[in-house]
């Protein structure tokens, strides 16, 4: 059986779904029983010369050259954006033609029209390239955990941040110089918001959230913090008490009966004993933990052209597999409940704070003070020489809510002469 594949995007990813077609076809059609070729590819500029694959297909710029052809029974978007992408899914699921889309930004934002629209004209729709690129996560817990009760979807999910982190701990490089080392490389854009500010993260947490929880979260619902105000001062006192800083996506239940759903991307502080503080560079890693099984760790490459596009392959060979037993249009993922998001007062952790404080008498018996009326102690204190009049005060605090932190905020915002320069939460 041939199944034909019409393909938007002819980058990074694109590139390398053709080449691991062209390079493995045997092997996939021993797998699946279906020889998978693909029969056109749209992209935007015609004039670009492309080179890793053999071009033995036409290349368009007209949509509609795929959309209309009978011949093609799989689209795979892997353009990016989300507008124009939205209205080429919409009109392939419509035209009842089975999508796979690495398009976390919009799966994000408009994934589940996109899923019901697919689910109503009885084809599939996956996207597990969306998160994490060559980690198989979704798949995981769409299918592996079925029987288990999920407590925590956690980890580092975006590459370009872990890469400046991992670049400032160990080569002692400023925030700066790491982000332009990742641009160098090829693991930033030109225009990191995305990634540095959390906003990539976010959108992988969005999904990976539905898959664990069955929620369906928006971004106004997650607490999100980059990593831009981060600083070398306190990647150096985060490992001189033990800890790696490193930006996490984490999903959990919270509250006295875990009744609450706290997300958020933020840097936290890990163990150096723990797997996520081990995991380097661009490498990304998912955590899960499960009522029943425990603590599982998922790791490898979060992105790239041959990583990504294997699972683009991997959902391209379910669909095959589906089209052979004649069971398409099932759900990805179809695990829906209610749960309520968790108050400020239900997200409860340890915290890093650095606090910076005029070197005049009676300063730091202020700040002391201002903690104990809001009921936080110390576990751990550190007071560094005074610069230039200014003292730094790194703590470690046992544990206390948001809304706790949430006062200290603004008392000490109402203070002269103390700032609070930094608080992360300590990941356990």
């Amino acid at each position: 059986m041939e199944i034909g594949i019409g393909l938007f995007g002819l980058g990074t990813v694109g590139s390398g779904v053709v080449k691991i077609l062209q390079d493995n076809a045997e092997q996939i059609t021993k797998r699946t029983g279906a020889h998978l070729v693909v029969k056109q590819a749209v992209v935007r500029n015609l004039a670009k010369q492309r080179t890793g694959f053999r071009q033995n297909f036409p290349i368009t710029d007209d949509p509609n050259d795929i959309l209309a052809n009978p011949a093609i029974q799989i689209v795979v978007e892997v353009m990016g954006s989300i507008d124009q992408a939205y209205t080429i899914i919409k009109q392939a699921l419509t035209a009842k033609k089975h999508v796979v889309t690495a398009n976390k930004d919009l799966i994000a934002s408009r994934g589940q029209e996109l899923v019901a629209i697919a689910e109503a004209n009885g084809v599939d729709l996956f996207f597990e390239a969306a998160v994490a690129g060559g980690i198989p996560i979704l798949r995981t817990l769409s299918t592996s955990f079925t029987a288990d009760e999920i407590s925590r979807v956690a980890g580092i999910i975006n590459g370009t941040s872990n890469f400046i982190l991992t670049q400032m701990a160990t080569n002692h490089l400023s925030y700066h110089a790491a982000l332009k080392l990742a641009q160098e490389k090829g693991f930033a854009e030109s225009d990191p918001t995305n990634d540095v500010d959390g906003f990539d993260a976010a959108y992988k947490l969005i999904i990976l959230a539905n898959f664990a929880f069955g929620i369906q979260p928006v971004m106004s619902d997650l607490t999100i913090q980059g990593i831009t105000g981060l600083t070398d001062a306190d990647i150096a006192d985060a490992n001189s008490f033990g800890y790696a800083l490193k930006l996490l996506g984490v999903a959990q239940r919270v509250g006295e009966t875990k009744d609450a759903i706290s997300i958020e991307v933020s840097p936290q502080l890990v163990p150096f004993t723990h797997p996520l503080a081990t995991v380097n560079n661009e490498n990304n890693a998912v955590l899960v933990n499960g009522e029943s099984v425990g603590e599982v760790m998922l790791y490898g490459p979060g992105a790239g052209e041959m990583p990504t596009a294997n699972s683009v392959l991997s959902d391209l060979t379910n669909v095959a597999t589906d089209l052979a037993l004649n069971t398409p249009g099932r759900p990805f993922n179809s695990f829906n409940q209610n749960i309520d998001l968790a108050k400020p007062s239900q997200r409860i952790a340890r915290r890093f704070i650095v606090i910076e404080v005029d070197d005049t008498p009676g300063a730091m018996y202020s700040v002391t003070g201002m903690f104990a009326a809001a009921k936080i102690s110390f576990t751990d204190l550190k007071q560094t020489p005074a610069a230039n009049g200014i003292a730094r005060l790194v703590a470690l605090t046992h544990p206390a809510s948001d809304a706790q932190i949430n006062l200290i905020r603004t008392t000490i915002r109402n203070a002269d002469g103390i700032n609070l320069a930094a608080e992360y939460k300590l990941f356990s």
